[in-house]
């Protein structure tokens, strides 16, 4: 029986020069992903994916974005056990111009939406990608953003 894994991260974009960028970081194990990483204690998860921002990316101004998660699933091995590992994605707006490669990774892009879509590595990122995408120029053409303050 795989053993449950729940882990919490963020699309971090930033808007520069007049488009969109996001923010990638390259795994280990050669993955393209987001911000993300393994719940800890009692943490929500949305205080998980602002605390892995910070530990991975470095980045300590930004906000999350209202009214959008995005979950996806796969399965791995490790230490002889199947892990079933279960991903929380919301969008977070970046107000600093550069990130921090953490030790975790390898190497670390701001990418435009084409370029994030065609370096992620794995299909449920990529599709999660597409809907932040897709929701951040809805949520453009209102006016509103949706952008909410978090408590470091």
């Amino acid at each position: 029986m795989p053993v449950q894994a729940v882990s919490a991260g963020a699309i971090l974009f930033r808007d520069t020069r007049g488009r969109r960028e996001y923010l990638l970081l390259k795994s280990r194990p050669g993955d393209w992903e987001f911000p993300k990483g393994g719940v800890e204690g009692n943490e929500e998860l949305q205080q998980t994916a602002i605390r892995e921002v910070k530990e991975e990316a470095g980045i300590e101004e930004f906000r999350l974005v209202d009214g959008f998660r995005e979950d996806y699933d796969y399965v791995f091995e490790a230490n002889g056990k199947t892990i079933h590992k279960t991903v929380h994605l919301f969008i977070a707006r970046s107000f600093e111009a550069s990130a921090e490669l953490s030790t975790e990774h390898r190497d670390l892009q701001w990418r435009d939406y084409e370029q994030a879509l065609n370096t992620i590595t794995q299909d449920g990122p990529r599709d999660i990608l597409k809907k932040a995408h897709a929701y951040l120029e809805d949520v453009a053409e209102d006016g509103d953003e949706g952008e909410t303050q978090y408590l470091a």
